[in-house]
């Protein structure tokens, strides 16, 4: 089993795939640290030499900021958008939805699981 960047690859997976599972790197990313390294996008993660997957860590390590150090960057973004009090960072705050979708309905990713809220009694009519 390959391990780069602190992540265990699955070695039956084609190697385009199997470097998805790092943090930080995406389907597109990963067929750019291949070609770069010159291997084919569909060997497997148990078929690479350890010459190859050397070549990958070093690209990778020189290249491009993955798993720890992405997920800071990304939440020193979100604590700044907080901070200067924009839009997107007061709903980061509210924990609401940030992209515009709508709440009245949906949106329980973000809201959590529904709160009962007591609704008006009915006043009895009048005969």
């Amino acid at each position: 089993m390959a391990r780069i960047a602190g992540v265990d690859l699955p070695k039956n997976k084609r190697s385009e795939i199997g470097l998805t599972y790092i943090y930080g790197i995406g389907k597109t990313t990963a067929k750019e640290i291949l070609a770069k390294a010159g291997i084919d996008v569909n060997k497997h993660i148990g078929d690479l030499t350890d010459e190859e997957v050397n070549k990958i860590r070093t690209i990778i390590q020189s290249d491009y900021k993955t798993e720890g150090a992405m997920r800071a960057e990304m939440q020193m973004n979100i604590k700044r958008l907080m901070d200067i009090g924009s839009y997107r960072g007061l709903r980061h705050r509210k924990g609401l939805p940030v992209r515009g979708q709508r709440t009245r309905t949906n949106s329980r990713t973000r809201k959590g699981k529904r709160k009962t809220v007591a609704g008006k009694k009915k006043v009895a009519a009048k005969k």
